[in-house]
């Protein structure tokens, strides 16, 4: 069974920065795209960032956080990571994982990123 356990999250003052990680475990073959997705109250699930298969590979961020954010992945440790810097009071959501492993979608359970103003 394939798990996504996320860490990192927490409250943090406007303009700090926090640095969410994301560990895949179970039965892995090849874990293709990873990244990252918010959901605000009220609000729709939305696309932070995403990289491809390569610890280098492409990324695709949100308009909202380009420059402020970076994703980046260590295939060795089947992990994500997202970096937040520059926080706004606009970025406190619930903040998921995400993995396409082995051909299937999945996700972790959400950590919750409070920026206080």
């Amino acid at each position: 069974q394939v798990q996504l356990v996320e860490s990192g999250g927490g409250l943090v003052q406007v303009g700090g920065s926090l640095r969410l990680s994301c560990a895949a475990s179970g039965s892995i073959f090849r874990i293709r795209p990873m990244g990252w997705f918010r959901q605000a109250p009220g609000k729709q699930r939305e696309l932070v960032a995403v990289i491809g298969v390569s610890s280098g590979g492409n990324t695709n961020y949100a308009d909202t956080v380009k420059g402020r954010f970076t994703v980046s992945r260590d295939n060795a440790k089947n992990t994500v990571y997202l970096q937040m810097n520059s926080l706004k009071p606009e970025d406190t959501a619930v903040y998921y994982c995400y993995a396409n492993i082995d051909f299937h979608d999945y996700w972790g359970q959400g950590t919750q990123v409070t920026v206080s103003s």
